[in-house]
Formats: structure tokens, sequence, C-alpha cells
């Protein structure tokens, strides 16, 4: 393969590990169990979304 190729959807994950590194307790490998570090990926995700959606104004 030659020159520069565009992968699909690449951005969605890149900008989503940026998102998901935003909390300093994921960069780096604190916990001993994968089960452990699983827990605060999807606890960086739930207080992401949830600050998005209580951020939302309701339409009138």
């Amino acid at each position: 393969m030659t020159g520069f190729v565009v992968l699909p959807r690449r951005w969605l994950v890149e900008r989503s590990l940026a998102w998901i590194c935003l909390r300093r307790r994921c960069i780096r490998d604190y916990e001993r169990l994968p089960e452990h570090h699983e827990a605060w990926v999807t606890w960086s995700m739930v207080m992401l979304m949830s600050r998005r959606l209580a951020r939302t104004q309701p339409r009138k």
C-alpha cells in the first residue's frame, strides 16, 4: 500500500479514546484486575454522557 489512505470511522475510535483519557484515572494502569479498569472506563463514559444529557435544553 502506498500513500495515505483514510480508514473509515477511525476518527470515531480515536475521539472516544481521547474522551476516556480526560479522566486521570484511566490514563495509566492503576488497577490490578482488567475488570476494575473496565469499570473505570465505563464510569468515565457514564459521566461524559450524563453531563451531555443534562446540558441539552428541552425543545419548546
